[in-house]
């Protein structure tokens, strides 16, 4: 691919907005799966970002994605919410079911919403830093299709299996997102569309030898992080996430890579609602002294997880996200097929 070029990020999110009502999602599902979308470009996820749209729109114009549907669902008790996404998009089925768990977890302490049947949820660090920031805890499970292989093994049979909680804190929750692969495949294809070549150690080819070529890796497997103890992580959540969705498993699981096939992975929601407020100050305070403890490298001060994805976003809102040309020219095609202005201006 060539040199990617700066977008105003207000303009790729209109853009973006455009394409989606075009391939007939409602302004207000289009509007929540181009804040996930963008929010990864804006943190330096591009993995997670806009090159997923053109994706996203495919799955629909193949009928494997529902533009318009929040899914349905029942309760399973007081406090869990049994979820049938109906093939929707996957933040649109989200926080409809976010709303619903939240909202119930103020009476009950907790509240989980286990999900099937629904699309790629994406980056899962904005599910929880929102829950966080409305003042409770949030715990996000989703499972993928199997691109990871276990440990000592050659070939892909597990998910990447993320994993993201947000707490509340001051003046920014505290916010992990990780996947328990090394990397992800998403980060496999960002660096094959750039032509950069992998770190050693990362991924096997199709052949379950090591490789640094990232098309290579694509047909191959990626690392679970950690060694045996991520690939236990990753196996469990996997397992956990199947058995309280009914969804598949392992190598049974597709439609969060292609454009044709459904998607049957699964997703876990957890709100919890604090102790007490006070605890919000307490988190705080101890981040504060986390990052204010004494560096290896005095060059490289401490961070707590989000610190530096905030400190992009940042950057990103005044300098534009970088996006590769050709993946700015298919969302725009896509938004405009006749080739007018529409979404033109670029930054430099």
């Amino acid at each position: 691919m060539s040199e990617k070029i700066r977008i105003e990020s207000e303009q790729a999110l209109q853009v973006g907005i455009a394409a989606l009502t075009k391939a007939g999602v409602p302004d207000a599902g289009a509007r929540m799966q181009m804040d996930l979308l963008l929010e990864a470009e804006l943190r330096g996820r591009a993995s997670h970002g806009l090159l997923r749209l053109p994706r996203v729109i495919e799955r629909i114009r193949n009928g494997v994605a529902n533009p318009v549907t929040e899914g349905t669902s029942r309760w399973r008790g007081d406090a869990l919410l049994q979820v049938d996404g109906q093939q929707g998009l996957g933040p649109v089925v989200a926080w409809a079911a976010l709303e619903k768990i939240s909202v119930r977890a103020k009476t009950t302490g907790l509240a989980a919403a286990a999900i099937s049947n629904n699309n790629h949820l994406g980056m899962l660090a904005l599910y929880a830093e929102r829950v966080a920031r409305e003042g409770q805890v949030l715990i996000a499970l989703t499972t993928s299709e199997a691109l990871v292989h276990p440990w000592g093994g050659r070939e892909a049979m597990i998910g990447t299996n993320p994993v993201a909680v947000g707490v509340p804190a001051t003046p920014d929750p505290f916010v992990l997102d990780m996947a328990t692969s090394l990397i992800s495949m998403g980060q496999v294809h960002d660096y094959a569309n750039r032509g950069q070549a992998l770190q050693p150690g990362w991924a096997l080819d199709a052949k379950g030898d090591p490789t640094i070529d990232a098309g290579a890796a694509k047909d191959g497997a990626i690392a679970p992080f950690g060694g045996a103890k991520g690939y236990a992580l990753g196996l469990a959540f996997e397992i956990l996430v199947g058995a309280l969705t009914a969804s598949a498993l392992g190598r049974d699981v597709t439609g969060t890579l292609d454009s044709t096939k459904l998607c049957n992975k699964g997703d876990v929601f957890i709100v919890i609602e604090p102790e007490s407020d006070a605890m919000t100050q307490s988190v705080t305070d101890y981040l504060n002294m986390l990052r204010s403890s004494v560096p290896a490298v005095a060059e490289r001060p401490v961070v707590v997880p989000g610190d530096r994805a905030l400190l992009q976003r940042d950057a990103s809102l005044k300098g534009g996200v970088l996006i590769a040309p050709e993946v700015w020219q298919r969302i725009r095609d896509l938004a405009d097929p006749a080739g007018n202005e529409l979404g033109s201006s670029l930054l430099h």
